[in-house]
């Protein structure tokens, strides 16, 4: 009995798994992806204008750094999300 219960509990797991990679390529895991990267934005923004006040040329190329994964990110998930809608257009 323990053995088919954790054969169907891994088996559960794995759904929930796949339900979750399936929600990260949908529009809406797109979204929320985006608005997790724009979040850290301001964490980088506040860093920067730390360094600035400081003057600590190190931590301001980091925030420099920082900033440019940021909107690399954003710009690929931007695209992706183009990518969605232009074949939703295509199969509707």
């Amino acid at each position: 009995m323990s053995t088919e219960k954790s054969i169907e509990k891994s088996a559960d797991k794995k759904s929930a798994l796949k339900k979750a990679k399936g929600f990260k390529k949908s529009k809406a895991g797109t979204y929320l992806s985006i608005g997790t990267t724009l979040f850290g934005a301001v964490s980088v923004a506040k860093q920067a204008k730390k360094a600035r006040g400081e003057r600590d040329t190190l931590q301001l190329v980091d925030a420099v750094v920082s900033a440019a994964a940021i909107a690399t990110g954003v710009a690929l998930l931007v695209r992706e999300l183009r990518r969605m809608n232009s074949d939703d257009v295509l199969a509707g």
